[in-house]
């Protein structure tokens, strides 16, 4: 998942987890807010009264009660014969023309012209109630609304935030053909942490990138360094086996060394070959059809296929044209993979050769019935001089797969490996667009 995406859920995740608590907590506060406001308005009135008595004089409201029709609020004065002096606010139920009412009562005693008076300015509890739910709804849709809001404004601040990090990683590591990573384009940001995240990856590249070259250099250099005294080497065993006096025995030791000294060179043109094309000093110009270069692979190997009884087919189609590409790498790659499905197949068994058209997406799968590749051993067969245990029985040196790699980078094409154990293998090649043209 990506950071963006984790920091957009988890700013969703955190701001619904407040709007719950909100809406819970929500009726009650609601209430205490309501109940505040009421006391307020109710303080408020008797202030209001009292000003009124003082200047009119009590006796126009003496032993009087006030209500509304729906009898939704009241005011009452009348005389105190308590002693004791109330100012409270409390909720009260009251018998008013029959109905039972729960009102918030405000009583209040007081003097006026030498005698004492309680006062209750009162406002129902349904009256009160009446306007919570209203309340509730208002403010659940303003949090919604903020919510919402703070939500866009995070989406829209983490992607300003984090589009140096995509940059970074668009322009540093996808971007860019392993381990060819071409000039530094320093990324904008005024983010500290990333400015040094973008120097850092860069001095990793370049480190990796000279260490690649350094290596490059050494198996190219190397490799041309070998291929002389390994030839003059087997140039003078040849002579000396012209020579007829040698025993038996010497001539079978110098056998022997030849053998190795061919293994060598072998070795020896296999890494000045993969050099060479990771180098990129091959040209792809080269136009011709699959077909045709299948059937030049098949000539080239038909005697081994005949010594082991396997059948070879092919369903590739005549009008299928390779274009731009390099026609003695792709030899050695297809050579390469029928080869080895030759090498590891069973006595009388069998190789297909089959292309793919999909929406415009062109492949071509190398399927055999041999041995099979074990499932943990397949990210490891493109690996330079790896053997597995059914290639130690083989005359192989372990570069034929890193060869077929090489090449295939070099043609953009991936490869996906499917193998089953005493089953086959299938080795799919999937070429990218404008490989294959029709025609």
């Amino acid at each position: 998942m990506k950071l963006k995406t984790k920091l957009t859920l988890f700013n969703a995740l955190s701001k619904l987890v407040i709007v719950t608590i909100f809406v819970a907590l929500l009726p009650t506060l609601i209430k205490i807010i309501n109940q505040n406001y009421t006391d307020a308005k109710l303080r408020k009135q008797k202030d209001k009264l009292l000003q009124i008595i003082n200047v009119q004089g009590i006796k126009n409201y003496s032993d009087a009660s006030y209500y509304t029709p729906l009898k939704e609020d009241y005011v009452s004065i009348g005389v105190d014969s308590s002693i004791e002096f109330l100012d409270t606010i409390q909720n009260e139920k009251r018998l008013i023309q029959g109905d039972t009412i729960e009102y918030r009562i405000l009583s209040h005693n007081f003097n006026a012209e030498h005698k004492k008076y309680l006062m209750e300015i009162a406002i129902s509890v349904d009256a009160i109630t009446e306007t919570t739910r209203p309340l509730q709804n208002i403010a659940f849709q303003v949090l919604l609304g903020m919510i919402l809001l703070t939500i866009m404004a995070d989406q829209v601040y983490s992607n300003y935030v984090l589009r140096p990090l995509g940059l970074i990683i668009k322009t540093k590591l996808i971007g860019h053909k392993f381990p060819n990573f071409g000039s530094y384009d320093k990324v904008k940001t005024s983010t500290s942490d990333f400015e040094y995240l973008d120097i850092s990856i860069h001095k990793m590249i370049e480190t990796i990138e000279s260490t690649f070259q350094k290596e490059r250099e050494f198996i190219s250099n190397a490799s041309h360094e070998l291929m002389t005294p390994i030839s003059i080497l087997q140039s003078k065993i040849e002579n000396m086996f012209e020579q007829e006096d040698f025993s038996d025995e010497v001539k079978t030791r110098m056998l022997e060394m030849q053998k190795i000294l061919n293994r060598l060179k072998s070795i020896t043109k296999t890494l000045l070959l993969i050099s060479q094309i990771e180098n990129e000093q091959f040209l792809k110009e080269d136009s011709l059809p699959l077909a045709e270069l299948i059937q030049e692979v098949y000539d080239e190997i038909s005697i081994r296929l005949q010594d082991k009884n396997i059948g070879f087919e092919t369903a590739i189609p005549a009008n299928w044209q390779l274009a731009k590409v390099n026609k003695f790498l792709l030899f050695n790659l297809f050579f390469n993979l029928i080869n080895n499905a030759v090498k590891y197949n069973k006595e009388n068994g069998s190789i297909h050769v089959v292309a793919h058209n999909e929406h415009d997406i062109f492949s071509v799968s190398i399927i055999d019935t041999g041995i099979g590749i074990g499932e943990s051993e397949i990210p490891f067969i493109f690996n330079r001089f790896k053997k597995f245990r059914q290639s130690l029985s083989q005359d192989s040196f372990g570069l034929g797969l890193p060869i077929v790699k090489s090449i295939a980078e070099f043609h953009q094409i991936k490869i996906e490996v499917t193998s089953k154990k005493d089953t086959g293998s299938t080795f799919k090649l999937n070429f990218p667009p404008g490989f294959i043209k029709i025609g």
